[in-house]
């Protein structure tokens, strides 16, 4: 199924400086209290289960956000994107 809708991120690499920091704080209430977080749980509280699952995991290297975030904003990777190879 096609996206029809398209998360915009205006700084990839901001964005996930601020995800990162979601995913390796070790506070629960105030990780949760992030702005970014909060807006998220609005627009797309998927996106704030995928980064819980994270933490559960231990995830630890912020390259491991870069590369989901990067899947988000761009589709890159993902089966539905424009331009994805079928097989």
């Amino acid at each position: 199924m096609p996206r029809f809708v398209r998360l915009y991120v205006e700084d990839e690499t901001e964005f996930t400086d601020e995800l990162f920091a979601f995913v390796t704080d070790p506070n629960a209430t105030s990780r949760n209290a992030r702005p970014v977080v909060l807006e998220l749980n609005d627009l797309a509280p998927e996106i704030v289960d995928v980064l819980e699952s994270m933490i559960l995991d231990g995830v630890e290297e912020r390259e491991y956000v870069a590369d989901y975030v990067h899947a988000v904003v761009t589709g890159e990777g993902m089966s539905d994107s424009p331009g994805a190879q079928v097989q």
